[in-house]
């Protein structure tokens, strides 16, 4: 097998693309055959020590994939070899091979597409819990998504409007709201237009009629946060999904107090590990709704796996739409 190692994590420049043994799956592990892996912002943030899971050295990223199981360890009873599975495992992903712990695995149904699928769980779990569970979002209501055109706002916007939301999709240029558009949004704001310190209020007021949204979707955090929790409407609930942007949002605690609203942490990845039934159920919806064609990821394009490096700066240029999906060749 071949994996890009990450022996001492101080960026991409330190991953290389090294062939390794093939492992042999202990208990509870599958051996996959990895057939695709997507990019998630956490994988910039893990081969540069920023995140907050850090594995032991060396390691390979690549928290998102799908693939094939090739072998099963010692007391395995839900998966079986030659079987297609989604994984996300945290690290592992950027290789042809690795080994994932079953219970992280969740199978895939014939007809669901291996480039899709690695390119689905982070993005759609975490819109998902952070909409429908943690926003309690109904039908009529309207949502703000910022960050609109990345992996986690695309799938707010499918989310948002397949359950009978109204969005408002903010991005950062307008080729970025046309995409939001395609997928459904019911009005833009461009903020390389609408910036935080000029129009960007006035612009929210006006897309809500003055009552601003109901739910804000928020994974960049920086200098649009406070802006847009202002404009937040009477009973509001503010989604805390990441902070893209790099710096974290320091918001005066009388916002939420003046508009009745409330300040909501999005953390699926504890989610699901302390809410395991919930969230398997919650799976297994959104894999139905793929299957029934009301949501599927948007992705920017394709790699092969070897230009792993090329995909990351693809990612830190801010200029990607959607997810970038690493591709191998068997």
């Amino acid at each position: 097998m071949h994996a890009w190692l990450c022996e001492n994590p101080v960026g991409v420049d330190a991953l290389t693309w090294k062939e390794l043994p093939t492992p042999t799956p202990g208990p509870g592990e599958v051996l996959v055959e990895i057939a695709a892996a997507s990019l998630n912002f956490p994988d910039l943030l893990i081969i540069q020590n920023k995140y907050q899971f850090k594995p032991p050295l060396p390691f390979v990223p690549g928290s998102e994939y799908a693939g094939t199981v090739r072998a099963v360890g010692p007391g395995v009873t839900n998966l079986q070899p030659g079987q297609p599975i989604a994984c996300l495992s945290g690290t592992g992903g950027f290789g042809t091979h690795t080994l994932a712990p079953a219970e992280r695995c969740i199978p895939l149904p014939a007809a669901f597409d291996l480039t899709d699928a690695a390119a689905f769980i982070m993005t759609y779990a975490t819109s998902y819990h952070a909409l429908i569970d943690r926003a309690a979002l109904q039908p009529g209501e309207t949502v703000l998504v910022l960050g609109a055109a990345g992996g986690v706002g695309t799938a707010a916007i499918q989310i948002a409007k397949h359950h009978g939301a109204r969005v408002i999709a903010a991005a950062s240029s307008a080729d970025k709201c046309a995409l939001a558009q395609r997928l459904g949004a019911d009005a833009t704001l461009d903020y390389s237009v609408h910036t935080a310190g000029g129009s960007f209020r006035d612009e929210i007021k006006r897309l809500t009629e003055g009552r601003g949204p109901d739910v804000i979707y928020d994974p960049v955090g920086g200098e649009l946060a406070e802006p847009a929790f202002r404009s937040i409407a009477w009973r509001g609930r503010y989604l805390v999904v990441g902070f893209a942007a790099g710096p974290i949002p320091q918001l005066p605690l009388n916002l939420p107090l003046l508009k009745g609203a409330s300040l909501v942490g999005v953390f699926w990845g504890d989610f699901a590990r302390r809410e395991p039934q919930a969230n398997a159920a919650m799976l297994q919806t959104l894999a139905q709704w793929y299957l029934q064609g009301h949501i599927k990821p948007v992705i920017d394009r394709v790699l092969p796996m070897e230009q792993l490096p090329q995909a990351y700066a693809l990612m830190a240029s801010r200029r990607v739409m959607g997810k970038v999906v690493l591709r191998n060749a068997h």
